[in-house]
């Protein structure tokens, strides 16, 4: 998982994989991968997808390359959902974020 989105913020390739999709590598369903992580660490898998995914977007937030718009998008998100989303995990939106990064309070 961790080089699946390395690979997303670097450009390596430009889709998220979903966990049907990792599933799917693994000749697996989604329902015992889900079981399985959830009994081995006492999280669901997206609780770790989604935690990766905060953390990169900070990256991209910081570099100001990308708007945030563009960030969503690399991220396969509507850009308000990924707003709410972003929110939801970290208290401020993207654009707070980006300027408590800058003193731009």
């Amino acid at each position: 998982m961790n080089e699946h989105l390395n690979d997303i913020k670097h450009n390596r390739i430009d889709k998220v994989l979903r966990l049907k999709d990792i599933a799917d590598k693994l000749h697996i369903h989604p329902r015992h991968l889900s079981n399985t992580v959830k009994s081995v660490t006492g999280k669901s898998p997206c609780y770790f997808f989604e935690n990766k995914l905060i953390e990169i977007t900070k990256l991209l937030l910081e570099d100001n390359e990308y708007s945030i718009t563009k960030i969503a998008q690399k991220l396969d998100y509507d850009p308000s959902n990924f707003t709410k989303f972003f929110k939801n995990y970290t208290g401020q939106t993207p654009t707070q974020y980006r300027k408590s990064l800058h003193g731009k309070n």
